[in-house]
């Protein structure tokens, strides 16, 4: 146990004497989560919009004003026809056009309606899509507000209850995924090199020379980066809150719990890639682009999993990193217990516990 006790301190020291995996340990994931939770955002504001107002009535004035008045868009240019529209998408500056009929407001109390035609920039469907419901919504409540005292006989008026994140921030989405990605890549690259370094070093002659087991050499390897990135998990949640403004309304325990218990799995994964890689640009390699896409895009940060095709989620159930993000979620947003996570934590625990048996299985007592 002295002997196990010491190969722990040896770790220790080397990491803190190593600047360079401190940086990778501490400094990349405050920046990355700093930059990817400004950057990263599904959310509009004062986005370029054009106006083809062939009225030029009243009621399209007052239209044009509350869009204009809102903080999601800004009214950047008036067009006269309709052969403008291309050249004006063709610049990339603006994303929208809004294009009122002619006699607007005569057709309006007339016939009882008029017609508005919002044309987006689709080449960003998602960015479209959201520019076109905000517009909707904005033109919905000004025609509200033009009926308002009138008695119509019969309305169906939908009302809309948004549960666990009522402003709709995708701050709220995307910190936990971050969180996710972040320890999941950080861990599993750290630890992916610390067996090939000892190899192109030259000290794994005497770690296998020494009595120490298999199991007692990947521990050690471990332990050390479990406290280092539990100290990182820490700080990342601390700037989740106070920066980001983001809720944990579950139990603080439970989220420490699980968010060791996933850095363990991460941790073990990156043992067992270093234990089938022979040099330290290898383990690297495999660590990052084997993972960061996986991670990335099977483990629902950004693409709804139940909208991929049915290989693809299947796929997506070895990626450990798509529990996390259920669990996370849960704890932080729902404010849940364990009961509603077990099978999640019990899915991740048994990750765990493959890779370190195939870790120790792939475990070379010597060097070949």
């Amino acid at each position: 146990m002295k002997l196990f006790i010491g190969f722990i301190k040896k770790e220790f020291y080397h990491i803190l004497r190593d600047r360079r995996s401190l940086f990778i340990l501490f400094g990349m994931p405050i920046v990355q989560i700093l930059l990817f939770g400004f950057a990263i955002t599904n959310e509009i504001n004062n986005v370029n919009i054009a106006i083809l107002d062939h009225s030029k009535d009243v009621t399209t004035q007052n239209i044009i004003n509350k869009i204009s008045a809102s903080k999601y868009f800004s009214v950047n240019q008036f067009i006269q026809k309709e052969q403008d529209i291309e050249s004006v998408f063709k610049k990339g500056k603006t994303k929208a056009v809004i294009s009122f009929q002619n006699d607007f407001n005569q057709n309006l109390v007339k016939n009882g309606h008029a017609t508005i035609q919002i044309i987006t920039d689709a080449t960003d469907p998602n960015t479209a899509n959201t520019i076109s419901n905000y517009v909707n919504a904005i033109i919905q409540s000004h025609v509200k507000e033009m009926n308002k005292g009138i008695n119509i006989e019969y309305q169906i008026i939908p009302e809309t209850h948004m549960v666990y994140n009522p402003e709709l921030k995708s701050v709220f989405m995307f910190v936990p995924g971050i969180m996710t990605v972040i320890l999941m890549l950080v861990s599993a690259m750290m630890t992916s090199i610390s067996i090939t370094r000892e190899k192109e070093l030259g000290t794994m002659e005497v770690i296998l020379v020494s009595p120490l087991k298999p199991i007692q050499v990947i521990a050690g390897k471990v332990i050390p980066y479990i406290a280092l990135s539990v100290i990182n998990a820490t700080v990342i949640i601390i700037l989740s809150i106070f920066i980001f403004k983001m809720p944990i309304q579950g139990s603080l325990i439970l989220l420490g719990f699980e968010s060791i218990l996933f850095i363990i799995t991460a941790l073990a994964l990156g043992i067992l890639i270093s234990t089938v890689s022979a040099t330290q640009q290898t383990a690297m390699m495999i660590s990052l682009m084997g993972l960061m896409l996986p991670v990335i895009i099977l483990s629902g940060f950004i693409f709804p999993i139940s909208s991929m095709p049915v290989p693809l989620q299947f796929i997506s159930n070895i990626i450990p990193a798509k529990w996390f993000i259920i669990i996370i979620k849960a704890i932080m947003l729902k404010g849940v217990g364990f009961s509603f996570i077990w099978k999640e934590t019990l899915i991740l625990l048994v990750m765990t516990l493959f890779f370190i048996g195939l870790s120790i299985k792939k475990y070379k007592i010597r060097l070949e």
